[in-house]
């Protein structure tokens, strides 16, 4: 493999506190060594990335690739360069492909898929029970021997506890990760939009917060019942917020993510009718909002992901409540965090780590840092350089984002995966 030397970029790596310019040196896949050049070294090509940021890959713990089973929405090929464009060298897929990753043949399936993109770091998450249904477990061990990170519900509920408590105890039992996206079903009610002003004024369903915050409050009970270590995806809400914290502070193994757009949008921001808002969960209140940027900043809530869900234009036609919820969201997941940084409200330093670190340790990763030695996955991106979300800048096949058409601010410039250059950006100014 290429020896490489990144040069001149401000290298950023909150797993051991490093903020500081000089060289990166890159060599069989792994990062070589940092700032110091190794006796011998000669590289085989030289990235100059003066004025830039050089920073681990990051970690996507949420997306959805639309394969196997819906690939007129997107394709592994697709979306691992929309990926590889924004400077995201992990990606955890969620369970719920069709057919369901419930099934060791299914994760090879997977695996195959990702090693036919050429993008071969996708970890597949396996389904908890049985085709998602929520009614027989899933053969948990064997997902964990084919390759399944985790096994979580897919945002799919889990209406019978007894179901959600047994898991729990195999998960335990193999010291599995359980990701779990807290739905109660019969509160959500098929909504399609926060239950406030909103969607009264349009007369749209309203899923309100208790059917978060109330299957939450259950798997967290069931937690500390079975000693499973769990992860709660997307929160959206105040009170979820504060149940984490009081669990945290009492010392269940939980942690939890924010998808990006839930830190910039709420359910003011959303246009009448327009389905591309049309999000599970829902964009929330602005107090709902301003109390998930406070998680972040105290660090409650440590990892941000894109929960990327591409749509064909079919799946956004319609009347709202009709649509699929989802935003295509891989390459804006760094302008968002960015925007963040530039609000003051979290340092570049946490803004990199809840995209890195946090959720490496959260998935037991070895990546997600530069240490040398470590495999050579890295994100070069220009803080500063501003770009249109539109054609001409977009890789993703999905196009369902609120972004569309506007101006953002931050780019990848290149990114490597175990010591592969997979992108390198080409920019006119």
């Amino acid at each position: 493999m290429k020896r490489i030397l990144i040069e001149q970029g401000r290298v950023i790596d909150p797993a051991y506190s490093i903020d500081r310019t000089g060289p990166v040196y890159v060599a069989d896949g792994k990062i070589l060594a940092l700032f110091e050049k190794p006796d011998g070294f000669e590289a085989d090509s030289v990235i100059d990335a003066s004025g830039q940021i050089v920073c681990p890959g990051f970690i996507d713990i949420s997306t959805r690739l639309r394969q196997p089973g819906q690939s007129h929405k997107a394709t592994f090929q697709t979306e691992t360069k929309a990926a590889a464009a924004g400077g995201i060298t992990t990606l955890i897929l969620q369970p719920d492909t069709r057919p369901v990753i419930d099934t060791p043949a299914i994760t090879e399936l997977v695996k195959e898929l990702a090693e036919n993109s050429n993008y071969r770091q996708i970890l597949p998450i396996g389904a908890l029970t049985r085709n998602l249904e929520g009614q027989e477990l899933s053969s948990m061990l064997a997902l964990q021997e084919a390759g399944c990170i985790a096994v979580g519900n897919g945002g799919k509920p889990i209406s019978n506890l007894l179901v959600l408590r047994r898991a729990m105890e195999y998960a335990a039992s193999h010291d599995l990760l359980l990701i779990y996206r807290p739905n109660e079903q019969s509160l959500s009610n098929e909504g399609c939009a926060h239950e406030g002003a909103f969607s009264t004024r349009y007369g749209l369903p309203g899923i309100p917060e208790t059917a978060e915050t109330i299957a939450l409050s259950q798997c967290l009970e069931l937690a500390e019942l079975t000693g499973c270590r769990v992860h709660f995806g997307q929160i959206s809400c105040r009170r979820s917020v504060i149940k984490i914290q009081q669990a945290q502070k009492y010392g269940l193994s939980v942690s939890a993510d924010i998808a990006a757009h839930q830190l910039h949008l709420t359910e003011n921001d959303m246009k009448p009718f327009d389905s591309v808002y049309h999000v599970l969960p829902p964009l929330r209140s602005e107090q709902d909002k301003l109390f998930l940027r406070k998680a972040l900043m105290q660090g409650t809530i440590g990892t941000l992901c894109s929960d990327h869900q591409p749509h064909d234009l079919d799946a956004k036609l319609g009347a709202f409540p009709e649509t699929e919820p989802g935003i295509s969201a891989l390459e804006t997941l760094l302008p968002l965090m960015l925007k963040l940084v530039d609000e003051k409200l979290i340092t570049l330093s946490q803004g990199i780590a809840a995209l890195t670190q946090t959720p490496a340790k959260v998935l037991r990763l070895e990546s997600g840092t530069l240490t040398p030695g470590k495999s050579a996955d890295i994100c070069i991106f220009d803080p500063d350089r501003r770009w249109q979300v539109d054609r001409s800048t977009w890789y993703s096949k999905g196009i369902n984002t609120p972004y569309w058409g506007e101006q953002l601010t931050g780019r990848v410039s290149a990114t490597l995966q175990s010591g592969k250059i997979i992108y390198q950006g080409v920019f006119h100014d």
